[in-house]
Formats: C-alpha cells, structure tokens, sequence
C-alpha cells in the first residue's frame, strides 16, 4: 500500500476560488479536474504542450488555513526538465500534469493556461472629455550654435519654445536627465527642428527628432480582481486601445484583507505582491500597445486608480496599517512619481499620477468615480455604489457628500459559489424561470441564444456549460424568490419538490438544480445574502447619517454594476427602493474618472477638490451597521417595504418583521440556535 492512500490533500486553486480535498499523491491537473476547474491541456498529460503550467503559492495563507510552498507538490521531475529544455518554462511554473501533490497547496492558474480566459468587461465609455493635457508636443525650430554667441543647446531650445509657444510655456523650462543625454544627437540627426514633449508648461520630459504628432497616456484601473488600462491619444483624447487582464495578485487572496494578511503572515510578502501587480501592468500596457500599433516607448504619461490596498502595493508600500482600526492610509493626497519608479518599461520621461484615497477602505477608484458622476453637482440625493470584493459607496449632493466602504467578498463575483466562476464563455449570465413549472431558461456568455431555442445545444458544443458568473447569480437568486423557490430568509422552500424534480434534497437542506453542471445550493444562497446584507448595511448607514429614507437616484458603477439588471439588484436588496428607471449603470467610472485626469490636467485639481469635501464614514465602528446587516439578511429586506419596487414588480407576500424563520436551510424543525 502506498503512503499516499490514506492521506487527504487540501488544494485551494486561483484565480477560480474552488477547493476541496483530494488524495496525495494526486497530479494536480487531476485534482483540477475533479474539482471542475479550468486548466488547459491537449497532449493527454504528457508534457509535450505546455499549456497546463501553474504557480504554486509560495506562503502562509490564513483565509484557507494552510501554508503552501514548491515542497507541496513533487520535483520536477525528468519529463519536464525535458519539455523546460526544449520549449521554455518561466521560472516558478510548474507542469500540472507531472505536479504531484504531496501537502496541502494553494494553486494559480494564469491566465494562459485557462480553457476559457475571463472576460474582463472594462471598456472605456463613450463620453466626450475636454482636451487640456498635462504634457503637449511642441515642434521648434532651434536655432543653430553660433562661435560669436556662444550658448548651449538647451538654452536655444528654451528659447525657440518662449518664442514659438508662448501659450504652452509657464515658468523656467527645465528638461529631464534623459533628454539632456540625447539632446545633442537628436538636434543634428533632425537638422535643428524637433518635437519636445513639454510637461505642465515647464519641463522637457522627451524629445525626438523631426516632427512628432502624437504620444500616448494610458488610464489604468487596478481592481482586485481585474485590472484594466485605456490607452489615449494626448492630442485628441482618442481611445486607441482598451485592455483588461486579471490581477496576478489574486493568487495572495480574493479578498483584500486575505492579501493584507499574507503580507502580515509572510516575511517579503507585501514586496512579492508589488513586484507582482507591477509585472501584470507591464504585461497590461504591452498587450495595449500591440493592440494600438505603437511601442509602450510612446507611453509618456499615466494615471492610476485602485483601491487604497492595491493603492499602497502599486506604489511599494506595506499595507499593514490598513488591516486594521483605524485603518490608517499612508497619505490621501495625490502623488506623482516617475513610471521608472514602479519598474514600468514606456518612455523614460513618463509620469505617473495616481488619484487620493478618499479613507482606509475607499480608494482613489471611488475618487475617479466621484469625478466622473459628480453627484455633489445636483440637488437631487443620489447612491453611487461601485460593487467589487470591496464594495465602495458614495451618497449626497451639492450641499453634502459621504463615502464609506463595505466588506461584500468575492461572491458577487462567482468565488465561494459551488457552480460559481468568473465571466468567461460558457458561463451563465441570464436566466429566467417558470413560476409555475419552476423550469429555467438560460443564456451562456458567448452564445445568444436562450437554452430552451433551437441550436441551443449545438451553440454551446464548443464550451459547454461551465458554471455561473455573478450577474447569472443574482439573477439565479432574484428569479428563484419571485417562483417561490426561496423564502424571504433564503430558504429553499423543499415542498416545492411535489412540484418540480429540480429541487433535490442536499444533506439537510434543499438545492435547485439548473443543468447537469450547475447546482445552487442552500450555502450558495447564504453567501449572497452576507454579501447582500453588508452592501445594504453600508449605504443605509450614508443614508441615516444625511438624515434622509430615499434616494432619488442609483448609479451602478463598475464593470459588474454594468451588467446587472436593475430589477434583479432591487428584488434581492443589494440597491435600496427607488423608481426602477432611476437607476442606470455607469459602466467602469473609475476607468472613466481616470482618464478624465488623463486628459486634462485641471480636472486632477478637481478631483482633490471633491476628496477633501468628503465625509468618510467607517462602517466597522459604527453601532448601527449590525443592525443594518441583521435586517437585509432577508430578500430584499425584513422591516424595508421597498415600495416603489412592489408597485413595479410582483413579490411574494412578506412576513415584514416576522422572525419565525432563523434562516439556516435545513429541511428539519429544530429549535433556534441562540445568538452568540
């Protein structure tokens, strides 16, 4: 008998979130497999296509309960030094398929080695933004050195751009290291004419010979999920090119604090996830470049947004502080730094501006937000909430603003949902059900058609069925309350079993199942609610704070907000009552905010602005969150009427304030567990 047969591995695989047990000894593409997740292979685990390469987490990961390191799985054994050999593997990748599982381990899986890459959905929106960049071209004509006047190049250059750019030169001219090293050779290969990128009318940061009629900037926002760059013309404010990718750092976390807790628990933990979001941005800006056919060498000036957690990473600074009260940032003001600083390869004289922190859990995302919706212009009360594994809320008008952060998880997002995963073909995104057959009908992502169509089947021949995708889930769970599946306290109501075989007991519970690959469980359920629950908590508690019951408007902000119907958010209470045609997605604001501060250099002065009239309120230390979170555990509330909502849609009928249901699922009467 081996030493592997009694022993049970736990694997934690990334970005996907799935888990379980499985025996050592195990390759771990068979223990992807197992477990439904999404790792790439065509030559049968044989090493010879590479496509099944993984990351092992290298640390002490608390969320998951388990350290992991390369001692986790096998050697390398004599096949992939081979296959190393001959093709190439980077270094830290393993084959999956030679990876022998020996203890408990935390897998990545990239992007590249994924059957069905994640649709990242942050493109730029379509709005028009003012043109008044930080850095303009100016093409001069310098006069030549002369023995009987003697001066130097740059004084001429300074010259030749007072006289023939008076409007774009304000205050002494100054120029970069770099410039000054290449000026001299620039000037005699372009005949005294050249282009120098002037930089907030006083300092040269590049300059090229001839004529030059375009740089580039980039707007990127760094989600901790996804992350996103739009790349602009400077002159025009064209989007030349728009990319997203995953964030490499998810494979410290899903969540922020479990990234902040391995840096705690890790020593070089924080550095290893700098040096990590810093080489995904590379990659980002180079996949953007090669779309827009240029070089990231016209990349000459950039804007950042994030959350203050991958804020403080991007920038090298050790989020500890903000792991816990008073959660304290490193700064909330803007900051300007050289790209090279951060380690990105585009133009040596290219800048980086990254947004203010509003507080210690709402980002300079959120302050892109706010300047992109600018809900401190009008009268009315508006909700702007950007849903993420952090959710960030921002309520008020003219006369007063205020921000809080909810900690929402990755739920809405697939993670911690048994059939769940991240958008990608193949996973659900729509889905209706008969109240009366309780039959669903659903669409997959990259097929149009609906499963109850003809061709369905064939569509979806290529990919499958795969899982859920967050929009799929709040939809799943909004459309099961409104067929009676659930009750108000999330509980799959098992008597609707006489009517339909897809409600099927679960151990002590009930589950629905919506087609051979994808189940919701009664915890599936429950993870929704606490993700719910704290989003309803926190702009509650804005609003009891402006002393106000209603909002006149709700902005879904965030590439997840733009492909949330709003009649789904209201029935399961993730958006307070409203008139259904007041509240509209914005698609990614903070991407939009970005690249308004991109473009236009007055607009960062702004932005400042609106941070410093915010009020931040810390939802972790005010009373009455619990409450809050307490009474939206119920679908869409316990004690809200959501009106305005009922007048539009038909609910079930409600208890409205009735505790009899402790909400556990379970399919037995028990007596309810007392409060602890």
């Amino acid at each position: 008998m081996s030493d592997h047969d009694d022993k049970q591995i736990k694997i934690v695989f990334t970005p996907s979130g799935r888990q379980g047990q499985v025996a050592a000894g195990t390759t771990v593409l068979q223990a992807a497999r197992s477990l439904g997740v999404d790792i790439d292979s065509v030559c049968g685990g044989r090493a010879m296509c590479g496509r099944c390469q993984i990351i092992v987490g290298e640390g002490d990961f608390a969320k998951h309960g388990i350290k992991s390191s390369s001692a986790s799985i096998s050697e390398r054994s004599k096949v992939e030094d081979r296959y190393a050999e001959k093709r190439g593997l980077d270094q830290g990748r393993r084959l999956s398929c030679q990876s022998i599982l020996l203890d408990n381990a935390v897998i990545d899986v990239p992007a590249s080695s994924q059957v069905h890459a994640q649709v990242v959905r942050k493109e730029a929106d379509t709005r028009a933004i003012e043109v008044d960049a930080v850095t303009r071209l100016c093409f001069i004509t310098v006069r030549e050195p002369d023995m009987h006047e003697p001066s130097g190049d740059l004084r001429r250059i300074t010259e030749a751009l007072q006289e023939q750019w008076p409007d774009r030169v304000a205050g002494d001219i100054s120029a970069d290291l770099h410039v000054l090293q290449s000026l001299q050779p620039v000037l005699r290969k372009g005949k005294w004419e050249v282009t120098v990128a002037l930089r907030d009318g006083h300092r040269i940061v590049g300059i090229w010979p001839g004529l030059k009629d375009r740089i580039v900037g980039a707007a990127i926002d760094i989600g901790s999920t996804t992350m996103s760059a739009h790349l602009c013309d400077m002159n025009s404010g064209e989007v030349l090119a728009s990319s997203g990718a995953m964030n490499p750092q998810i494979r410290f976390g899903e969540d922020l604090m479990s990234r902040v807790s391995y840096g705690f628990m890790n020593e070089g933990g924080a550095a290893e996830m700098t040096a990590s979001v810093r080489e995904g941005l590379q990659q980002l800006l180079s996949g953007a470049a090669e779309q827009a056919d240029i070089t990231t060498d016209d990349i000459i000036e950039l804007v950042l947004v994030g959350n203050p957690v991958m804020h403080h990473l991007v920038l090298g600074i050790d989020p500890i502080e903000l792991g816990g009260a008073p959660f304290a940032l490193s700064m909330d003001e803007a900051f300007e730094a050289l790209a090279s600083e951060l380690d990105l390869n585009v133009h040596a004289g290219a800048r980086v501006y990254v947004l203010p922190c509003i507080a210690g859990h709402v980002g300079a995302d959120a302050a892109a937000v706010a300047l992109a919706e600018r809900p401190d212009q009008g009268d009315g009360m508006t909700l702007v909430v950007d849903v993420g594994t952090n959710a960030e809320i921002i309520c008020g008008n003219k006369d007063r603003l205020l921000a809080a952060s909810s900690p929402t998880g990755p739920a809405f997002e697939g993670a911690q949902i048994s059939s769940g995963q991240r958008a990608a073909p193949g996973a659900i995104e729509r889905i209706r059900i008969n109240p009366e057959t309780l039959e669903p009908r659903f669409r997959v992502i990259g097929v149009e058609l609906w499963s109850d169509e003809d061709s369905f089947e064939d569509a979806i021949a290529q990919t499958g069925i795969t899982g859920i995708c967050g929009s799929g889930i709040i939809e799943i769970l909004s459309e099961m309350y409104l067929a009676g599946i659930i009750t108000e306290d999330g509980v799959i109501d098992g008597t609707k079993a006489a009517i339909s075989p897809r409600i099927i007991e679960d151990g002590r519970t009930f589950s629905y199942r919506v087609s051979d690959t994808v189940t919701i469980t009664q915890n599936d359920i429950r993870a929704i609610q606490l993700a719910k629950a704290a989003l309803y908590a926190g702009f509650r508690l804005l609003m009891d704070k402006l002393n106000i019951d209603h909002v006149d408007d709700v902005v879904l902000a965030g590439a997840f907000g733009t492909h949330i119907e709003p009649k789904y958010a209201m029935v399961l209470g993730m958006i307070p009552d409203c008139e259904l045609d007041h509240v509209r997605s914005a698609g990614n604001s903070a991407g939009t905010g970005a690249r308004i501060c991109l473009l236009n250099k007055t607009q960062r002065r702004q932005v400042e602005q609106i941070v410093r009239n915010i009020e931040k309120i810390e939802t972790a230390v005010e009373p009455a969150f619990q409450d809050h979170f307490v009474k939206a555990m119920a679908i869409p509330h316990k004690t809200d009427p959501y009106a305005k909502l009922s007048a539009a849609v038909t609910l079930p009928e409600r208890s409205m304030g009735s505790n009899d249901n402790d909400g556990s699922g379970e399919r037995t009467g028990r007596r309810r567990r007392r409060p602890r």
